[in-house]
């Protein structure tokens, strides 16, 4: 069982992302840890902070259900977009580890399906 990300468009074959809830749990981690502040310490996720203490263009991705959530607007796409690129562009290196590269290729591929979802300007759909 897993979680896959995609526009919104009613194409079947748009580009998508997915991951396992775990991974994607992973993934968010690591979105959270690259934007100064532990996903563990918000609240929703096992701790007390509130949402409005951290500032982030990633927030409305981060606080997201991981299903029957709403669905992300293009303008909260737009808004992802430029610092999920900023992480996707991270500079690769010989001996990069392997989660670390995982996450960034899981990153580059986001960034596309974002991209498609902007120029079409549809949602962004949780299945």
């Amino acid at each position: 069982m897993g979680l896959v990300l995609f526009p919104g468009d009613g194409n079947t074959s748009s580009p998508d992302v997915s991951w396992s809830y775990t991974s994607f749990g992973v993934f968010r981690r690591w979105l959270a840890r690259a934007e100064g502040f532990a996903l563990g310490e918000m609240h929703g996720f096992g701790g007390q902070r509130p949402w409005n203490e951290v500032s982030t263009p990633l927030a409305p991705l981060l606080n997201h259900p991981d299903d029957n959530g709403p669905d992300l607007t293009p303008n909260q796409c737009a808004a992802i977009l430029p610092r999920l690129q900023e992480l996707a562009d991270l500079p690769q290196e010989e001996s990069i580890d392997p989660l670390l590269q995982r996450h960034i290729d899981d990153a580059r591929q986001f960034v596309i399906v974002l991209q498609l979802c902007i120029e079409k300007d549809v949602d962004l759909l949780f299945g």
